[in-house]
């Protein structure tokens, strides 16, 4: 079993920070097709549509009948390790800080074998479970765990490289006023975060459940109003350097769609408080962020943006709110590039209407504050960077990969 993670210690201010490093990045773009199921939590094998054959790794043909027409299908995960090593020794300037670092071969039960990284917990010829997980570089690699789970297994220091897992980090909710805000608080105080900050607009204005979120162990609230760069700013220089992980909790949901609206102002507001507020959070946090992508076992390691699945395709019904949502969006994809480079995790989380008063007239399936908080810690533990969160996010994922013209026209109505 994992050794428990311990407790970081306070860092002396005098010690250089350890430049975040990166492990190699070439890859093929046939061989994307396994980043782009890690990055949702999947996992399959190249498998050819002609004659059936699961290969691996990915090619662009098949090797048994050379057919052309090759995806990812679904495949069992499971398979025995058939040999370890551990690797004492290298020249890559990423694993040469983090040695030893354990390798094996699986023997998947849906066929190929597959040179992965190993979880501390494996041991010769026991049965495993293989996953495709993003490596601090945005990547694909195989990762294989043991079959069944341990209460330390999120503590292995290899897999950690590959999660983000907000124990003993320190966490920034960017408005405490969200209809999510105190979800997430308690989320993150039950996964372990050491502190967690809680911004706020308008500190003279009551703030209903302030007396909930003093009671979450780490809680501390602070001044941060997105719409102002001072404030931000502020923030930023006094505890930029601590924090680990950003939530941005930011929401301003008003229905209507754009020519039912007489004048900017509203939109303006939209984009004052969603869009603008993530350029000026990143301006202002980004860059410290990026530096510390190595600093410790508590390094900073993630950003997340709460998006409506309509940032992916817009909803007459909120087709303004909508727009507003795919600028944060592209903002977010581009984001994701420049705090890689750090090692820094750009998560998105897509839900659909929140069981909130500005979608109080819709029937459900709504998404609860709770639902969409547990939903974000598990992703992040998981690494992924793309979660989608309800009945409504899952159907609309599903229909943008069968028919995305069919989905358009179908929120157009």
């Amino acid at each position: 079993m994992s050794e428990p993670l311990s407790r970081p210690k306070r860092k002396n201010p005098l010690k250089r920070t350890r430049l975040p490093l990166l492990p190699q990045p070439a890859r093929s773009r046939t061989a994307h097709m396994l980043t782009a199921a890690a990055a949702e939590g999947r996992f399959g094998l190249p498998t050819c549509l002609a004659c059936g054959a699961r290969h691996y790794p990915p090619r662009d043909a098949c090797p048994a009948c050379l057919s052309a027409a090759i995806a990812l299908e679904p495949a069992d995960d499971r398979g025995v390790l058939l040999a370890v090593t551990s690797i004492e020794a290298a020249t890559d300037p990423y694993f040469r800080e983090r040695l030893p670092w354990r390798i094996g071969t699986v023997r998947l039960n849906a066929g190929p074998s597959v040179v992965a990284h190993l979880h501390r917990d494996c041991i010769d010829a026991s049965i495993v479970r293989l996953s495709w997980r993003l490596d601090r570089g945005g990547n694909a690699v195989a990762f294989a765990e043991p079959d069944k789970a341990s209460p330390t297994m999120s503590h292995d220091p290899q897999l950690r490289e590959m999660t983000n897992d907000p124990k003993f980090r320190r966490v920034l909710i960017t408005d405490g006023r969200a209809s999510t805000a105190l979800a997430m608080a308690e989320a993150f105080a039950a996964a372990g975060a050491s502190i967690i900050f809680i911004g706020i607009a308008d500190a003279w204005k009551p703030l209903a459940g302030r007396e909930r979120l003093l009671a979450i162990p780490g809680v501390e609230i602070l001044p941060l109003d997105l719409t102002d760069s001072d404030s931000v700013n502020e923030l930023a220089g006094a505890i930029g350097a601590r924090v680990d992980i950003v939530v941005n909790t930011a929401e301003h949901v008003r229905p209507g769609s754009v020519l039912e609206r007489n004048g900017v102002a509203l939109t303006r507001e939209e984009l004052e408080a969603g869009y603008l507020g993530l350029v000026r959070l990143a301006q202002a946090f980004g860059p410290v962020m990026r530096f510390r992508g190595a600093d410790g076992v508590a390094s900073a390691c993630a950003w997340v943006n709460l998006l409506s699945v309509y940032a992916l395709k817009p909803w007459l019904a909120y087709a303004a709110y909508s727009a507003g949502q795919a600028a944060m969006l592209s903002l977010a994809l581009s984001l994701r590039a420049e705090l890689g480079t750090g090692g820094v995790r750009v998560l998105n989380v897509f839900s659909g209407p929140l069981e909130t008063e500005w979608f109080q007239t819709l029937p459900p399936p709504k998404v609860t504050a709770a639902q969409l908080a547990k939903a974000t810690v598990a992703a992040l533990l998981d690494g992924i960077e793309d979660a989608y969160v309800g009945d409504v996010a899952e159907d609309v994922r599903a229909r943008l990969a069968q028919n995305p013209k069919a989905l358009e026209r179908e929120l157009g109505q």
